[in-house]
């Protein structure tokens, strides 16, 4: 599983115009890939990375500090670019295996407290944020 998270002052997610899921900062907008490998043990792994990484102001957690997450699944975070000019999307998890693990790293971040907002798996969305810093990093699991 790949996340980019970006501290935020405020982001937004839009599906055909209207906002889906929205938070106001200081927060994260997390990018959420699920490869083809993954588990739900993975799913809890990441939530726990995600809820406890500290890179908010005065290097605390969104755990310490309260602070809210949007989750987007994006399947492109494994595109792989090596070869030629189209993205191979192999690594990728299909549909039906990413949606629940994306669904799962979001019920695990609620049930350790976080105040979490989503887009809709498998939507054309637009992403909106306000980076703060920027300050922003790429989270493996």
């Amino acid at each position: 599983m790949r996340a980019v998270a970006a501290r935020v002052g405020r982001a937004a997610v839009r599906v055909d115009g209207a906002v889906v899921g929205e938070i106001e900062g200081p927060g994260l907008l997390v990018l959420l890939g699920v490869h083809v490998d993954d588990t739900a043990d993975t799913a809890r792994t990441m939530a726990r990375k995600l809820h406890e990484l500290r890179i908010l102001d005065g290097e605390r957690s969104s755990a310490e500090a309260g602070a809210p997450l949007l989750v987007v699944s994006q399947f492109t975070l494994y595109g792989d670019t090596r070869k030629g000019r189209r993205p191979s999307w192999s690594a990728a998890a299909r549909p039906e295996q990413a949606e629940p693990l994306v669904d799962a790293v979001v019920a695990e971040l609620r049930g350790r407290g976080a105040h979490v907002e989503t887009g809709v798996f498998g939507a054309q969305m637009a992403v909106e944020s306000v980076n703060d810093g920027p300050f922003t990093v790429i989270v493996e699991v």
